[in-house]
């Protein structure tokens, strides 16, 4: 997890908006999108992503990402699991890192892992339908307080930093789509400038 330090002071480097006051910055922190934006990106970023799953073949699901231990299966399924620990928080379960590491079932395929997402997706669009989206609403997250508007943003980056690696883990297996999301999707989100670590 990364931490910001001065002296005795710290702050896990979670939130943009703290890591900006912690330094004594004099510049804008906070989501640039409003909600409605947020909610659509994310909405479109699992579109994409269900319809990108089928098609890695079932005998790649066990290679794992470039620098990190963690399987294609299971990047998959990640992808819908942020969205989750954010609904959850949404209802008052509060955010731990713990709900970052579920994994699917060791021989998941694509099909079940696209159907988990579907699930997520119809939750997550009753939410915005019908829940309490107040955006100044705080939540309780492992990085501490949040407000939903944050956290929304850091979800919708989160999902859609992993679809962009699915896709280039679907070129990398030799397996040709239709790039469903370009570089305008994630415009104005604090995304990640390369799509893997280092």
């Amino acid at each position: 997890m990364p931490v910001l330090s001065r002296g005795a002071d710290f702050i896990f480097g979670q939130s943009t908006r703290e890591i900006v006051a912690f330094l004594g910055l004099q510049e804008k922190s906070g989501p640039e999108l409003p909600p409605a934006e947020l909610y659509a990106r994310l909405d479109k970023f699992m579109s994409a992503a269900i319809g990108l799953l089928p098609l890695m073949p079932y005998e790649k699901l066990h290679v794992h990402v470039p620098g990190r231990p963690r399987s294609y299966r299971a990047l998959a399924f990640h992808l819908f699991r942020v969205v989750t620990a954010f609904l959850d928080a949404e209802q008052g379960t509060p955010l731990v890192q713990a709900a970052f590491r579920e994994e699917p079932a060791a021989d998941a395929d694509t099909a079940s892992v696209a159907a988990y997402g579907a699930a997520v997706q119809e939750r997550f669009r009753n939410w915005w339908a019908h829940g309490d989206t107040g955006a100044a609403r705080m939540l309780s997250t492992y990085y501490g307080a949040q407000s939903l508007h944050e956290l929304l943003e850091r979800t919708t980056w989160h999902s859609g930093q992993h679809v962009r690696q699915w896709m280039m883990l679907l070129e990398r297996e030799g397996v040709s789509h239709d790039r469903p999301l370009r570089e305008a999707d994630f415009e104005r989100l604090p995304m990640p400038r390369n799509v893997w670590d280092g």
